[in-house]
């Protein structure tokens, strides 16, 4: 059976296009009498409405573009389903796309967004990129653009984010007052905002605590892990008096355990390690590792000024009982 549209509809009551689709749509210019009469009818002949052709005729898609650059970071698994669920309140559809934190990848899905009908983008861009001139389309093209947690400084737009300063500042001090005077800083990447913030909360940290900072400490991500942990290595053997390790990002602490073990290295006794985590397993590993978790905040309409602000402020502390 052909499918019931606004056309046959319009037949079956002898009615123009426009007032049948003014009555489904509830409008005031429609007498209640005829908004009765088309509903009835639409029920009887199981009348569905087509989304895509009422996005066309709106110049709208209701649909959302999510780039991230990894789900297996349970960080990321958290925001989308919390884009997944407000957007769902909302009646929209969410487009997930990965860029697998490769710079061509993402340049590619935004090209790929700019020209297709999308109504917004939110967006966490990949460690890799160098150059964002590509996301300027996004401005050019008047698309709404939210960043999340690995933002672009460069395109003035909401961003929702961790006080990365201030939480890397608290992690290395706690570093510090657990008795660690050699700290390495394992950084997500030098490009990116929350790279450099998070470093000059640790810069910050051992000044405060009259350490001196060391350039040969910080170390940045590599393009796997295996590379990661490879680097992690040279740098705890090149530097045995390390005692404490920061990393940005859980990926860099678990490499951090794996190249401990690799070398003998008793976490805890020889070196500790605190790390950004929403690894619900985290206490679990041995020993435990000490994590600053990102509180979830979930806003289906933003309260005023939210522009610019942060939602994941709230830094919460899950500290490895073995050396807390």
């Amino acid at each position: 059976m052909e499918p019931v549209n606004l056309k046959r509809l319009a037949q079956e009551l002898k009615l123009s296009v426009a007032t049948v689709s003014r009555a489904l749509n509830n409008s005031s210019s429609t007498s209640p009498a005829t908004k009765a009469r088309v509903v009835a009818m639409a029920s009887k002949l199981k009348y569905e409405p087509n989304p895509h052709a009422s996005s066309l005729r709106r110049h709208t898609s209701k649909t959302i573009g999510v780039i991230l650059p990894e789900v297996a970071n349970p960080f990321f698994s958290l925001v989308v389903n919390g884009i997944e669920e407000v957007a769902r309140d909302q009646n929209y559809h969410v487009l997930l796309y990965l860029t697998h934190d490769n710079y061509e990848r993402e340049v590619a899905i935004t090209r790929l967004l700019v020209g297709g009908r999308i109504d917004g983008v939110l967006m966490s861009v990949a460690s890799a990129s160098q150059d964002f001139t590509h996301l300027d389309l996004l401005r050019e093209r008047n698309i709404p653009t939210v960043f999340f947690d690995r933002v672009y400084d460069g395109l003035h737009t909401a961003q929702v984010t961790t006080d990365n300063c201030d939480s890397s500042y608290a992690a290395t001090g706690h570093l510090i007052d657990n008795g660690c005077r050699t700290i390495a800083h394992l950084a997500v990447s030098n490009s990116l905002y929350i790279g450099r913030a998070r470093t000059r909360g640790y810069a910050a940290a051992l000044h405060d605590n009259r350490i001196p900072f060391d350039d040969e400490l910080v170390r940045y991500a590599q393009p796997s892990q295996r590379q990661d942990v490879a680097m992690i290595q040279g740098l705890l053997q090149r530097r045995p008096d390390i005692d404490g390790i920061f990393a940005s990002v859980e990926s860099l602490a678990m490499s951090s355990y794996e190249a401990c073990q690799n070398l003998g290295l008793s976490i805890v006794t020889a070196i500790k390690i605190i790390a950004f985590s929403n690894l619900e397993i985290a206490t679990f590993l041995s020993p435990p590792l000490t994590t600053i978790t990102n509180q979830r905040t979930l806003w289906a309409k933003p309260p005023p000024g939210y522009c610019l602000t942060q939602s994941w402020k709230t830094r919460r502390f899950q500290p490895a009982t073995a050396w807390n």
